[in-house]
């Protein structure tokens, strides 16, 4: 499981560092693609698998069935951890999370999620602000 949030720095060659405690977990590849809320999502393979399955399942004939499958998987892109524990980001990718050199790797439950600072900043105070509305909206699914 993975949780914890963790400061990293892109390098000039687009590399991020992963949490050392989470890599073993990847040594059968990983996957990064687009997330939601402007950050990147990165699975290991079996978690992408599982996640595939679910989108390949979803109705072809509806809009808003195709436009998550297109964000998720057209935006996909295989990685391998080198030796020091660091995967490239795509320009793409990291274009659209709009990383800078300063991220945040946050864990959540099955994926990692990859934030520039600032934006996780921004985010994490909008959260927090409106945690009680956020709860009380959860109450229909048992939290």
């Amino acid at each position: 499981m993975f949780i914890g949030e963790y400061k990293y720095n892109l390098d000039t060659k687009n590399r991020l560092a992963l949490p050392s405690k989470f890599r073993k977990l990847f040594n059968s590849g990983a996957v990064i693609t687009r997330g939601l809320d402007n950050c990147l999502f990165i699975y290991t393979a079996k978690e992408w698998n599982k996640l595939v399955e679910k989108l390949a399942g979803l109705p072809i004939s509806q809009a808003k069935s195709r436009a998550f499958s297109r964000l998720m998987l057209a935006g996909a892109m295989d990685v391998r951890l080198d030796t020091q524990g660091r995967i490239i980001l795509p320009d793409y990718l990291k274009e659209f999370a709009n990383l800078s050199k300063k991220v945040i790797v946050a864990g959540l439950y099955n994926r990692l999620e990859v934030w520039d600072e600032k934006l996780w900043s921004k985010y994490q105070r909008t959260s927090e602000k409106d945690s009680n509305e956020i709860a009380e909206g959860l109450v229909d699914l048992g939290i």
